[in-house]
């Protein structure tokens, strides 16, 4: 099933004449996604959007008047319903995708926590790397991690097109989940007919800690190109001189390319000025042909014969000015096709800052619809809050046409083309009230007696360890003889 939002936004894409349409039939499909505890869930999901204030528990969406069963058949949704995530993920990947302005699609993949430090009886926790407000503050907190994919639109937005979320486990391959995952996004938008044979490369967008090189040549068959952040202690490497007289290289990496010592740079194949009303002038240069030197270790470990060699493009972008007055440090990118021009380099860090927007949907998920405010002990049941707090703002980014801007005494007017996200939310009531419920009514039952009173639980929850638990050698009893 293809559906096509309305999103008058979207470069290349007309407007709808009746959004409506769109949205009920997306919360039509949603609700056949739901094979168990279908009508509990999806009121759930209606409860969450019409809920006026922030979410903290989920015992306060129970008493909405969009739900209407009690707090019991909430958990029991929760904990034991299904999510048919195939064609959930297919409904998803129909709407229609965010552009920039030259039509080209963006996604940005990242990593955002559901901290559980003190949820000893929840399995799957792995260690998650938290920054700390002060510098050099970042920890380890047990949690559980998700990958999300989300493709962008261009000018400064708080609103972003999440497609797809999968939970890393404590002994996943982050690399290997991220390219399982944008394989996976890739072939639904072909399917969904977002990008035929001809249309400019999909452009992946990451933050620091990622193996872009890892991520190029495992997706180098995809028509995508990887750009990402890098750390400004990387060291990476020319392509090797020519033979010489002998008609053999004396190495595979040429002279190296040190971002923190200036001395080892040569003189940048483009260099670019652009004036920005944040930043100041922002100055990008880029070094063609450059890549890292990759060992048999970790990921590489298990490649057949050396190593490949994978080239692209370094960019060293530098600004007057961050808001607030900082002063900033250059930012590092490197781009995985070997020969980007001057217009490639303006448009790509200008590409990689509209990653940001990202983080204001964790924060608007995390702060506003409470992803990570439910105290759930199975991460099954996660995985399925989590999808629900998806589908959730997926359908605010299909009423942003509908919203009325209901606004503070203190807030200012704005168009409804920059309506944020919580602001849309602020009037879905009103627009859940004109299009039809496919959840049937509940049917009146009496509520189970309990425990007795005066019983004790005797079934202990097991608890478990956090992250991988590396095999141990038995210990040698003391006392024992020593062999010969």
């Amino acid at each position: 099933m293809s559906i096509s939002v309305p999103d008058r936004w979207a470069v290349g894409e007309e407007s709808v004449p009746d959004p409506r349409v769109d949205l009920v039939s997306f919360r039509e499909e949603f609700y056949r996604c739901l094979p168990a505890r279908g009508d509990a869930l999806f009121e759930l999901t209606d409860a969450l959007l019409c809920s006026g204030t922030a979410v903290r528990t989920l015992v306060e969406l129970s008493l909405a008047a969009e739900h209407r069963r009690g707090h019991g058949a909430l958990y029991d949704a929760i904990n034991c319903g299904r999510i048919d995530l195939t064609r959930l993920r297919r409904a998803l990947g129909g709407l229609t995708i965010l552009r920039d302005r030259g039509g080209r699609i963006v996604l940005a993949v990242d990593i955002s926590a559901w901290l559980r430090p003190d949820a000893s009886t929840s399995p799957q926790r792995g260690f998650c790397h938290v920054y700390g407000r002060g510098k050099n503050q970042a920890q380890l907190i047990p949690g559980w991690p998700y990958s999300f994919v989300a493709a962008l639109e261009t000018g400064r937005t708080s609103w972003t097109s999440v497609l797809d979320a999968v939970r890393l486990r404590p002994d996943d391959d982050e690399t290997d989940v991220t390219a399982t995952q944008v394989r996976e996004v890739n072939t639904r938008l072909r399917e969904a007919g977002h990008h035929r044979d001809g249309d400019p490369d999909i452009l992946l967008v990451f933050d620091a800690g990622y193996e872009l090189a890892r991520l190029a040549f495992v997706l180098a068959d995809l028509p995508v190109q990887v750009l990402g952040r890098m750390r400004s202690d990387r060291v990476l490497c020319f392509p090797a001189p020519p033979r010489g007289r002998t008609g053999k290289h004396s190495s595979r990496h040429g002279p190296e390319f040190r971002f923190a010592d200036p001395i080892t740079w040569p003189a940048p194949e483009t260099t670019s000025s652009t004036e920005t009303d944040r930043y100041g002038t922002a100055t990008a240069a880029s070094w063609n042909r450059l890549h890292p030197r990759l060992v048999h270790r970790g990921s590489w470990a298990d490649h057949p014969g050396p190593p490949p060699i994978v080239e692209g493009t370094v960019i060293r972008l530098t600004v007057d000015h961050l808001p607030g007055d900082r002063h900033p440090k250059p930012v590092w990118l490197w781009y995985s096709h070997p020969g980007g021009g001057t217009a490639d380099i303006d448009r790509l860090w200008q590409m990689f800052l509209r990653r940001f927007d990202l983080e204001h949907t964790f924060r608007f998920f995390k702060q506003t619809l409470g992803w990570t405010a439910p105290k759930l002990r199975s991460p099954e049941a996660a995985d399925r809050w989590t999808w629900i707090v998806l589908v959730a703002y997926a359908q605010l980014r299909l009423a942003r046409p509908l919203a009325e801007d209901l606004r503070r005494p203190w807030e200012r007017p704005v168009p409804p083309t920059r309506l944020t996200p919580a602001r849309v939310r602020r009037g879905f009531s009103r627009t859940r009230a004109t299009m039809p419920v496919p959840a049937s009514a509940p049917k009146p039952s009496r509520p189970g007696p309990g425990l007795p009173p005066g019983s004790k639980n005797t079934h202990r929850a097991p608890h478990h360890h956090v992250g991988k638990r590396a095999e141990t050698k038995a210990r040698k009893p003391v006392g024992a003889a020593c062999p010969g």
